[in-house]
C-alpha cells in the first residue's frame, strides 16, 4: 500500500523546460559574477563540481560539502568570499529567473497535492539536491507549492546522494521511514525518476516535459501527461 509520494520538481510540478531554466540560470549568475570569475570559466567549474556531486557516493560527505571542495580550490576564490555573494544572487536575482522564463503556477499542482495530504499520505519534495534549499523553495514558490507540510524536501545541504543514484531514493526512504513498496516516486525524468522502479518503489512517468536521454532500460508503472496524473491522483488508485 502506497503510503508516501515523492515528487520531481522541474518539469514534472512546476512546468517548464529545464534546458531553459539553465540556460537563464547560468547566464543570470554570469553576470552577477563577471567581476569576479569570467563567465565561461565559472559555468564551466560548476558544471564540472555538479558532476562531482553526482559521481560522489561517500555517505560522509553532503553534496553541499562535495560541491565545495570540487568547486573552490578550482575557481581560485576562498567561499568565505565567494559564498556570500552566491547568497545574495539566490535572494535577489534568482527570482527573477520565473519571468524570463514564463512560469506559470498549474491550478491543479496544488490542490492535488493537497489532497494527498489530506488522506494521510507522505508528500516528499524529491528534486535532485544539486540545488541550495533557498533556490528549490523559490522554485516551488513559481509552481504555487510553498507553504505545504512536505514530510520532506531534498537539498544540497542535507542529502548525500544525487539522482540517478540508486543510494540517493535508498537516503529518501532511510529519512522518511518507508520501505519501496510504500512509495510512488513522480518524474519525468526517465534516467533520475524511474531508476526509483529498480528498489521496488511504483513510478510514474509525467510525459510533458519528457526527458529521454536514451541511455535507461528503467520502465515505469504508470505513464501520461500531467493532466493524466491529477486524476491519477484523485482515483487514489495506486
Amino acid at each position: 500500500m502506497v503510503r508516501a509520494v515523492l515528487f520531481d520538481l522541474d518539469g514534472t510540478l512546476v512546468h517548464y523546460d529545464f534546458d531553459a531554466f539553465l540556460n537563464e540560470y547560468f547566464a543570470a549568475l554570469s553576470t552577477r559574477l563577471a567581476d569576479m570569475v569570467e563567465p565561461r570559466r565559472l559555468v564551466a567549474q560548476i558544471i564540472r563540481s555538479t558532476d562531482a556531486m553526482v559521481k560522489n557516493l561517500d555517505p560522509a560527505k553532503t553534496n553541499q560539502q562535495v560541491f565545495a571542495e570540487d568547486f573552490f580550490p578550482q575557481i581560485g576564490i576562498p567561499e568565505g568570499v565567494l559564498m556570500p555573494v552566491f547568497d545574495d544572487f539566490y535572494r535577489r536575482d534568482f527570482p527573477l529567473i520565473k519571468h524570463r522564463l514564463g512560469v506559470r503556477a498549474h491550478p491543479a499542482a496544488r490542490r492535488m497535492i493537497e489532497t494527498l495530504l489530506s488522506r494521510g499520505l507522505d508528500v516528499v519534495i524529491a528534486t535532485n539536491p544539486v540545488f541550495p534549499l533557498i533556490a528549490i523553495e523559490e522554485r516551488m514558490r513559481w509552481g504555487g507549492l510553498d507553504g505545504l507540510p512536505y514530510r520532506l524536501v531534498t537539498s544540497y545541504e542535507t542529502m548525500h546522494f544525487c539522482k540517478p543514484n540508486r543510494e540517493y531514493y535508498g537516503e529518501v526512504l532511510e529519512l522518511i521511514g518507508r520501505t519501496p513498496q510504500e512509495c510512488l516516486m513522480v518524474g519525468n525524468d526517465v534516467e533520475e525518476d524511474i531508476v526509483a522502479g529498480t528498489l521496488g518503489m511504483k513510478t510514474y512517468l509525467v510525459e510533458d516535459f519528457l526527458l529521454d536521454r536514451g541511455r535507461a532500460q528503467n520502465h515505469p508503472d504508470f505513464r501520461g501527461s500531467f493532466e493524466d496524473l491529477v486524476r491519477f491522483m484523485e482515483r487514489g488508485k495506486f
